[in-house]
């Protein structure tokens, strides 16, 4: 455990903006002394939120969507600069006594050290490990999916899109006594992982029809097209892709409408209606937790890098060159105190904002 830290005393923090669409870099910024009622958590790792980071680092954002895409503790505005990301896991250094020393996850963006409400953090249950525990953000979409979609035993699956989301939902779909689940994906990679996790696998032209629940969460028009494929008679298709300014195409002149099918959406901002008279979302995020026990979970986890590296990382993945990513973990207790100035899809000079650029430096990038 490190050092506790002095509440009183202001510190200093490192964080990845998004300064403009296509760049991002590291800032410091400086912390005020701690409120009471307040934790201040120096990070172990991070996750990055491929889908979502991707679109706010490409500058996909709507402006329609602007304020209901916002995640906890943003600071900025889209397109940039804004400092983004909501998968956190630390430990507390100051604040209430029961907590110090205690790991914690938080909806926070991407920072070596924060402070927040003592109410926006949620103790890691015994047994999950910090380095594992930063699936929480999709496991908690995957559980409100299942919400949403209902699934019953005896069900016939598929999951269409075998990322992280997709495979989580499987995961937990896989449970149910008697029904079988398939995710479909294009990357034939992704079989081993399906099965680890207790479903099949197929590619697009090979999977099998007649599913009785389809969930979409590739966010390609052609998963959404196969999504629909595979529906049986008066099915639904759960639609968890988001697909931020771009147009989709959707084939409803097929057999959408003999076959009398629902497409239907689902989002993690709001608790699944069904649940939400029983449910916070705090106790859903506990759920997610706790869920998070399983050791399997940790094949999902393919890549890490440190924090100094983020603004590449996020550069890497929101282009096409990362297939065999699923979950991307950032690591920070091997970080260095000055990392990389900035990262882009292509060359151009950083925005100004409301925190300071910190001088180059080199590190290695240590892989899962």
């Amino acid at each position: 455990m490190p050092p506790l830290a002095d509440p009183s005393a202001p510190m200093t923090a490192l964080a990845c903006w998004v300064v403009k669409p296509g760049l991002a870099e590291i800032r410091e910024e400086a912390l005020p002394p701690l409120p009471e009622g307040a934790v201040r958590v120096r990070t172990l790792y991070s996750g990055v939120s491929r889908g979502t980071e991707g679109l706010v680092f490409r500058g996909e954002v709507p402006a329609s969507e602007a304020q209901r895409m916002r995640a906890p503790f943003q600071a900025g505005e889209f397109p940039g600069p804004v400092k983004y990301g909501y998968v956190a896991v630390g430990v507390v250094e100051a604040g209430p006594p029961e907590l110090l020393g205690r790991e914690v996850f938080c909806l926070h963006p991407h920072q070596t050290v924060f402070q927040v409400p003592l109410s926006a953090v949620v103790p890691l249950p015994p047994g999950v490990p910090a380095a594992r525990a930063v699936l929480a953000a999709n496991l908690e979409t995957a559980v409100n999916a299942l919400w949403d979609a209902h699934p019953e035993p005896g069900d016939r699956m598929a999951v269409v899109g075998g990322g992280t989301l997709g495979l989580l939902v499987a995961w937990l779909a896989a449970r149910l006594p008697e029904g079988s689940v398939q995710v479909v994906d294009t990357n034939p990679a992704r079989a081993a992982v399906a099965a680890a996790l207790g479903a099949g696998f197929a590619l697009p032209a090979q999977a099998q029809g007649g599913a009785d629940l389809v969930v979409h969460t590739s966010a390609q028009a052609e998963g959404l097209a196969t999504a629909l494929r595979l529906a049986a008679f008066e099915a639904t298709v759960l639609e968890l892709s988001w697909y931020g300014s771009r147009a989709v195409s959707v084939p409803l002149g097929e057999a959408f409408h003999s076959q009398r099918l629902t497409l239907k959406s689902s989002q993690v901002g709001h608790v699944a209606t069904r649940q939400r008279g029983r449910w916070s979302h705090r106790q859903r995020l506990e759920l997610a937790l706790s869920l998070l026990s399983e050791p399997v979970l940790d094949r999902l986890i393919t890549d890490s890098a440190p924090f100094p590296e983020l603004p590449q990382v996020l550069a890497r993945l929101a282009g096409p060159g990362a297939p065999d990513t699923l979950c991307q973990r950032i690591d920070y207790h091997e970080a260095p105190p000055t990392p990389p100035l900035a990262s882009s899809l292509s060359e151009g000079d950083s925005a100004s904002g409301p925190a300071k650029p910190v001088p180059r430096h080199s590190s290695k990038n240590p892989q899962a």
